[in-house]
């Protein structure tokens, strides 16, 4: 994805909008969500769980990593759901994968205040970030069907 920026030449220049990825941990008809601590504006919102992409990272080896930072979890990353997400005033775009997770890990809140498994029936208990609003709507016909 590009953008265009005017440069003091008053010609516009291209750059890149920052990828940031989330996670959507699936374990049986479940699915992981993370309440913000930080910045005070979004503490208590709930995300996927996930980060910037670094230079020369690929998305999936940033949602790795993030993952074992914020969650202390080794998780196998699978499809896209959803599209992109716009965010931070269209600085930077949101893209979540469904992941699980591996060796039998179970995800410890290191960097976020509560953390909470929900079905489909549950989504709507907590309120998202509103850039992980639209991919909340297509992960719950996948929760639903593994039910």
């Amino acid at each position: 994805m590009r953008t265009e920026q005017i440069s003091g030449s008053g010609r516009p220049e291209r750059r890149g909008r920052k990828v940031v990825v989330g996670a959507a941990i699936i374990s049986g008809a479940r699915v992981l969500a993370c309440a913000r601590t930080a910045p005070p504006e979004v503490a208590g919102l709930w995300e996927f769980p996930g980060g910037k992409v670094e230079p020369g990272e690929s998305e999936t080896a940033a949602l790795v990593r993030e993952c074992a930072e914020e969650l202390a979890v080794r998780i196998e990353v699978g499809d896209r759901v959803g599209g992109d997400s716009p965010m931070a005033h269209g600085r930077s775009v949101l893209k979540v994968y469904v992941a699980r997770l591996l060796y039998g890990d179970e995800p410890k809140a290191l960097e976020h205040s509560a953390l909470r498994w929900l079905t489909a029936a549950e989504l709507d208990t907590v309120t998202w970030l509103p850039a992980d609003v639209p991919v909340v709507e297509a992960l719950r016909p996948l929760l639903r069907a593994a039910d």
